[in-house]
């Protein structure tokens, strides 16, 4: 029994192009029905999923005719413009078939690696789960300029994994799992079933590249399950063809390869933190905060003295108590300026003060590390 996924809670499926668009040949709308049905099935049970989707520029390419993906940016951006309209009705039908809303979120590397987008995005993705909604994330194809991009779904899947603090990653693809050789050329190749993600063996075992319609490959998928597993998260790759396959890998069912990590998702989170060296600015906190800190709270405005160093949204900042002694560090929810606007208030004046409130804390308690 895999026990690493069938007790998580918030899961990123991510779901590729061959399978998203029957190999090119248009969108699979019974598959995309079934995933839905499944994902349905797991909100029942308490589970939180977002759901990374491949196939725009697939989708793109069937309706304009093209049977070989193009290596122009604009004829890539053009078949994902086209593509995108149609994956996101299609997706919208099969969950409203259940009751479920969607909202369609297209992401860019620079939403990630800029700290206030990526805060953003993270709150954007959070809120919408809480909400019981469904997020289907892609790459914004559209837009980006660097050849095309992430590079693959995969590795957008395993950043959504850190954005949002997932459990696990699923990875369906049209291949049974990570195998020791090509099974295409191989006879004697032979399924992984288990292994830890940041193994290099696995990488090796992985080569090649993706099809004509996918831009990864497995090489993608498992450099993607080490990345996850640098934030905690567990991955598994499995066939997007079994029956019921995310219900049964959910349930701990032995399906494809699971590349696991030796850390939990706020272990990871805490120990990027605790050796993050570039601090932005330092708060000096009362008595009260500093205790608070240590019996593992939130850090809210009311308890802040003063703020040193000019900083934005989402940057590192280290809590210091009276005497000047570093309490704890962690990412801050508001920039320099508006910390010291709302320093010494309580979380309900947030509002008024500011116009606005994007979290009732300065800093979230799984955003601090304490020394």
């Amino acid at each position: 029994m895999r026990t690493q996924i069938r007790e998580s809670r918030r899961l990123v499926v991510k779901v590729g192009s061959a399978l998203v668009t029957r190999n090119g040949t248009g969108l699979a709308l019974d598959a995309m029905a079934d995933w839905a049905r499944q994902i349905a099935q797991l909100r029942v049970q308490g589970r939180q999923i977002a759901l990374v989707s491949s196939g725009a520029i697939a989708a793109g390419m069937q309706r304009l005719g093209w049977t070989t993906r193009p290596h122009a940016m604009h004829e890539l951006q053009a078949a994902a413009a086209v593509g995108q309209m149609g994956l996101a009705q299609a997706y919208e039908s099969a969950f409203s078939a259940h009751g479920l809303a969607t909202a369609q979120i297209l992401l860019t590397h620079e939403d990630l690696a800029d700290r206030t987008r990526y805060l953003n995005a993270r709150s954007t993705l959070g809120t919408l789960m809480t909400l019981g909604v469904v997020p289907i994330i892609n790459e914004n194809d559209t837009v980006v300029y660097d050849e095309i991009k992430f590079g693959d779904n995969d590795t957008l899947g395993a950043l959504v994994a850190n954005l949002i603090e997932a459990d696990g990653l699923i990875i369906l693809t049209d291949q049974a799992g990570l195998y020791t050789a090509d099974p295409r050329r191989d006879a004697s190749a032979t399924l992984v079933s288990t292994g830890n993600a940041e193994d290099p063996a696995f990488a090796a075992m992985a080569g090649g590249t993706g099809s004509g319609i996918s831009k990864g490959g497995m090489i993608t998928k498992v450099r993607a399950a080490q990345r996850a597993a640098r934030s905690g998260a567990h991955t598994i790759i499995a066939s997007g063809h079994e029956a019921d396959a995310l219900l049964r890998l959910a349930d701990g069912e032995g399906l494809g390869t699971l590349l696991f990590a030796s850390r939990t998702p706020l272990a990871a989170r805490k120990q990027w933190l605790a050796d993050h060296l570039q601090l932005a600015g330092s708060l000096t906190l009362d008595d009260g905060a500093a205790k608070a800190l240590a019996a593992g709270k939130s850090l809210l405005p009311i308890g802040v003295v003063s703020i040193s160093g000019d900083f934005e949204r989402g940057a590192v900042v280290a809590c210091r108590n009276a005497d000047g002694r570093e309490v704890a560090r962690g990412l801050i929810n508001y920039s320099s300026i508006e910390a010291r606007r709302i320093a010494r208030k309580g979380s309900h004046e947030i509002e008024a003060i500011l116009g606005y409130v994007d979290e009732l804390e300065l800093i979230h308690r799984d955003n601090l590390v304490l020394p």
